[in-house]
C-alpha cells in the first residue's frame, strides 16, 4: 500500500513558519523575530508527541532543517523516534549525512518524493523545511497538513502558504488547543 506524506508545521497567526524555536534558527531575508514559539513550546510539543509522532514514520527534510536537527537529535539517544526514523534529505550540496538512517535525495525532488510515496512504508513526515514544502505544495504531494498556529504576529517572513499556493479545499479532521492559546489543526 502506498504511503502518505504529512507536513508538520509551526506558524504564527499571520502565517510565518520561519525560525519558530531559536532566535538565530533562520535569519535569511533579514528575519529578526526567531524564537516566537518559545513561550508556547511545552504544551505544543505535548500535542505533537500525542497526535503527530506517536505512530511510526520516516522523515523527509530539506537540507537546512537536516543541518539544524542532526546535531540536536543524533545525541538524544535511541529512544527518540527521530533517531530510529529513516531520514530522506533533499540536498544538492551535502556529500555526507552523519545522522544515522539518513539518505540523500539529490535528483529531482518531486520525482524522488513520488517514488517514495509509491513504496510501502510508514508515513512520510516533513518537519520545517520551508523550501521543500513549497515544492511539495506546487506538485500536490501533501496528503495531510498538521499545523500548529501560535497566537503571535511577526510580520514579514517565510509563509507556509505563499504567493504560489494553489486553491484547494481541505477537510479538518482534528483540532485541539493548548492552555497558552496555540491551536492544532490537522487537515486532509
Amino acid at each position: 500500500m502506498p504511503r502518505e506524506l504529512a507536513i508538520l508545521t509551526f506558524q504564527t497567526l499571520d502565517g510565518v513558519m520561519q525560525a519558530p524555536r531559536l532566535p538565530d534558527e533562520d535569519s535569511s531575508g533579514g528575519f529578526t523575530r526567531g524564537g516566537w514559539a518559545d513561550p508556547h513550546w511545552d504544551g505544543v510539543m505535548e500535542q505533537v508527541g500525542k497526535f503527530a509522532m506517536a505512530e511510526p514514520y520516516d522523515l523527509l527534510l530539506g537540507r537546512k532543517t537536516y543541518e539544524l536537527f542532526a546535531p540536536h537529535f543524533s545525541g538524544a539517544g535511541d529512544t527518540n523516534p527521530m533517531n530510529s526514523a529513516r531520514k530522506y534529505v533533499a540536498t544538492s550540496t551535502l556529500s555526507q549525512l552523519d545522522w544515522n538512517n539518513s539518505v540523500a535525495l539529490s535528483g529531482d525532488v518531486a520525482q524522488d518524493v513520488k517514488a517514495l510515496k509509491s513504496q510501502d512504508g510508514p508515513l512520510l513526515q516533513v518537519h520545517g523545511s520551508w523550501q521543500l514544502i513549497q515544492t511539495l505544495l506546487a506538485e500536490h504531494l501533501i496528503d495531510e497538513f498538521r499545523i500548529w498556529s501560535f497566537p503571535v504576529l511577526v510580520g514579514p517572513g517565510k509563509r507556509l502558504f505563499g504567493e504560489g499556493a494553489m486553491p484547494r479545499a481541505l477537510k479538518l479532521v482534528k483540532s485541539d488547543t493548548t492552555s497558552s492559546g496555540a491551536v492544532m489543526s490537522i487537515y486532509r
